[in-house]
């Protein structure tokens, strides 16, 4: 819980404050981008929220904080109902960041054939419970090794599939599917896995219905600079690997990115493509 005695000098007065156990994740600025800004090494308060749509957003960040380093005076508990928050069609953002995931954004989608998690929040028996209402998850697909959380225990609540490669299972030892080498493979009816190796050695991506790409940590939307982006900073694994990885994407159609770190972003199928082949330029620049 933060520390109002924790709190950095930067942040404004008000009820919001960002103490000094936060790690720098970026998921606050992303969520309430006129709240919380970046002071060089941690989040603070710039602007305390000056409706309640704003405080909505505000409060939503706190709870998905992986570090729970954004403290309240008020209006954060009734935002817990909140989550998971729908973003586009069956798609919903989880919340409740794991820092084990240095904050890293995980995803629900709702399905006819069994509802799916992509990578996973810490655990929250409320969200947990969210789930069940909303049918439960039959599959938890894991993009790589850093994103993990406690993908276990929702797993285990659910009885549900864990799905990984196999050169991060490492990561997930007790994954009841693994994914080979790679070539796409089809998992369900229009869910198709997609071996996108470089940021880890076993990244992948998950394709649902040619329409949303869930990405974990290979890509994601710059928004400063209006275009897809992706690091050689974090990089871990191989930067060739992962030029290679993100070019073989180009034989996919898909119109949003949802990724573990970065803005999400939703256009046209075609607009992708060209920013994909934009990307694929510059990185082998």
């Amino acid at each position: 819980m933060a520390s109002r005695t924790r709190a950095h000098p930067e942040n404004r007065p008000g009820d919001f404050f960002v103490d000094d156990t936060c790690i720098d994740c970026d998921l606050c600025r992303e969520l309430a981008p006129t709240v919380f800004a970046d002071a060089g090494g941690h989040s603070y308060v710039h602007a305390q929220p000056g409706d309640a749509g704003i405080r909505r957003l505000a409060a939503r960040a706190a709870l998905s904080c992986p570090t729970t380093s954004i403290g309240a005076d008020l209006g954060v508990a009734e935002a817990v109902a909140d989550f998971p928050l729908p973003v586009d069609g069956p798609v919903h953002f989880c919340g409740f960041s794991s820092r084990a995931s240095f904050g890293a954004r995980s995803w629900f989608v709702q399905r006819a054939d069994g509802n799916w998690l992509i990578d996973a929040p810490r655990w929250v028996p409320s969200l947990a419970e969210a789930f069940a209402r909303m049918g439960g998850i039959a599959k938890v697909f894991l993009t790589h090794q850093d994103d993990v959380a406690d993908a276990d225990r929702y797993a285990g609540r659910f009885a549900a599939e864990v799905i990984i490669h196999r050169r991060d299972r490492h990561a997930a030892p007790t994954a009841t599917t693994i994914l080979e080498g790679e070539d796409a493979a089809t998992l369900a009816p229009g869910c198709v896995a997609i071996p996108v190796p470089g940021h880890t050695a076993g990244s992948c991506a998950l394709l649902i219905d040619d329409t949303w790409l869930f990405t974990g940590d290979h890509l994601w939307w710059e928004p400063a600079e209006a275009r897809l982006g992706a690091s050689r900073m974090h990089c871990w694994h191989s930067w060739s690997e992962q030029i290679a990885s993100m070019r073989r994407l180009l034989d996919h159609r898909f119109r949003a990115v949802l990724p573990g770190h970065g803005d999400w972003f939703a256009s046209t199928p075609e607009r992708m493509r060209a920013q994909l082949a934009d990307l694929v330029e510059r990185m082998q620049r």
